[in-house]
This record gives C-alpha cells, sequence and structure tokens, in this order.
C-alpha cells in the first residue's frame, strides 16, 4: 500500500532529520512509529502528507510510494485526493465552525455520494458527532475533538490514514476508547500509520512497528515481538516484558510484509 524507500530528509542547510528511513505499510494493515522527541516521526508523516515544505524541509534523496504512484512530489491536496489523510498533533479542528461543518470540510474533494457513506461511516464510528453536529467544536471536550479530527479525515474516505500523536494530552478511558476507535477503522479496511508515544497503546493496537532513533530506524517487526524487546521495554515501556505483552483483544493478527528496513 505505502512505501518509504531511503528516504533523506532536511531542514534548512544544516539539520538532517531522516537518514535512510525503510518502512512500508501494508493493505489494510496499522503500522506503529515510535520513538521519543526528535527521533523524526513527525518530519515522516509531513513528508508522507506532502506538507514538509511548510516547514521547510526538503527531500534530498529516497522516495514514498502510495502503490505505483510516487507521491513525494506531490502537493498536500493531490496526496489527499490519491487517499492520503492525515489526522495532526494536536487535532487542529476549526474550532470555531460546528461538528458538522467540521466534517463538511473534510469531504470537500469526494462526490455527494462519498461523502453520503463517509458521514454514515462516521456517525457509526462516533455517535457523539451525530448528537452534537449542531454544536460548535471548541466546545467539544478534549476526547470529543479528537473523534471529531479523526472523523473529519475519515470524510474523504481514505485508502491510508496518517495519525499523529491521537492518544495525546487524553485521559486513560478515552486514550481506550480511540484505540478501539484505530481497530475498527483498520477492520473496515483503511491502512493505518500511527505515530505515538504512547508505547503500551501502540503495540497494542498495530500488526507492526518501527522505532526511529535520530532519524533513523534502529527497530523493525511484528508489534508482538517488539513487545516483548529488551530495548524497547527498557526506553517505551518502562518495565519488563512480562509487563507489558501486548494482547490480542483485536481478533488473530494478521500477517503482513516481512521486508523492513533498519
Amino acid at each position: 500500500m505505502l512505501n518509504v524507500r531511503d528516504l533523506h530528509v532536511r531542514y534548512g542547510r544544516s539539520v538532517a532529520a531522516l537518514h535512510g528511513v525503510d518502512l512500508a505499510v501494508p493493505d489494510d494493515g496499522v503500522l506503529a512509529v515510535l520513538g521519543s522527541n526528535g527521533a523524526g516521526k513527525s518530519t515522516l508523516l509531513r513528508t508522507i502528507s506532502g506538507t514538509l515544505k511548510l516547514h521547510r524541509g526538503v527531500v534530498t534523496r529516497g522516495e514514498v510510494r502510495l502503490g505505483e504512484t510516487r507521491i513525494d512530489k506531490l502537493d498536500p491536496a493531490s496526496i489527499v485526493r490519491l487517499g492520503v489523510v492525515g489526522v495532526p498533533e494536536g487535532r487542529q479542528i476549526f474550532t470555531r465552525m460546528s461538528v458538522d461543518e467540521n466534517l463538511r470540510a473534510g469531504g470537500i474533494s469526494t462526490s455527494a455520494e462519498q461523502r453520503v457513506k463517509a458521514r454514515k461511516r462516521v456517525h457509526e464510528l462516533f455517535p457523539v458527532l451525530a448528537e452534537r453536529g449542531r454544536q460548535r467544536a471548541g466546545l467539544l471536550s478534549g476526547g470529543e475533538q479528537q473523534m471529531l479530527a479523526i472523523g473529519r479525515a475519515l470524510m474523504s474516505a481514505p485508502q491510508v490514514l496518517l495519525l499523529d500523536e491521537p492518544s495525546l494530552g487524553l485521559a486513560p478511558k478515552v486514550v481506550e476508547q480511540i484505540s478501539g476507535i484505530i481497530r475498527e477503522i483498520h477492520a473496515q479496511g483503511t491502512s493505518v500509520v500511527l505515530v505515538e508515544q504512547n508505547a503500551v497503546m501502540a503495540l497494542n493496537v498495530a500488526d507492526h512497528a518501527v522505532v526511529l532513533e535520530v532519524g533513523r530506524v534502529a527497530l523493525a517487526g511484528k508489534s508482538d515481538e517488539l513487545s516483548r524487546s529488551e530495548d524497547v521495554q527498557r526506553l517505551y515501556l518502562g518495565g519488563h516484558a512480562e509487563t507489558h505483552t501486548v494482547t490480542e483483544e483485536a481478533g488473530p493478527r494478521k500477517h503482513f510484509l516481512s521486508r523492513w528496513g533498519g
């Protein structure tokens, strides 16, 4: 579905953010991208979504492909139309607009028929958005705003959904709800790239994961295997392998691509 190959990214003349990053997001898969602040996670999403130039970044080598189509040289709107849609860190909803207006904005590039289908899907995933359609988005709780941000992205019926820190600032119970929603989105056939500092949540949701360290892929593999890695346990899970073993509550895991960069 989505392939990143030998990706090098620089900000300005001197700040190298990514160094030869390779990763693959299989059809209908969930890929978690872990790493500390400054590891390059947001840079990776900016490159995939086409927003890197807005942050004065540039791809100096490598490529990003959606299927057979190279997308790293396209503008953000073209990338959205191809089916790759992001939910930025901090949600970035239109706070002065209503919930319904936010959703309509998310589906602006699709046909009327597609918007009707997408809205039905969003309301099924997030009943609270249907109940509060006329309410100003800025009056929603933090968790509800995150649901709206995800719902707005789903209005364009993406093939690949990019989620940047969806659990940030949310209460544990809400994080659990968001985790369940990501699983359902995946089950409905949408691939997901999940950038998270909450490694426990991310590894429970994902099929595969990569760990970025200073712009490089340090570890990559199946999420349940990485959850048992001593390095991942020590650096991201704050405990021992038996404490944070990834659960199978989402059902049997599928087997995806076995080739990973690092």
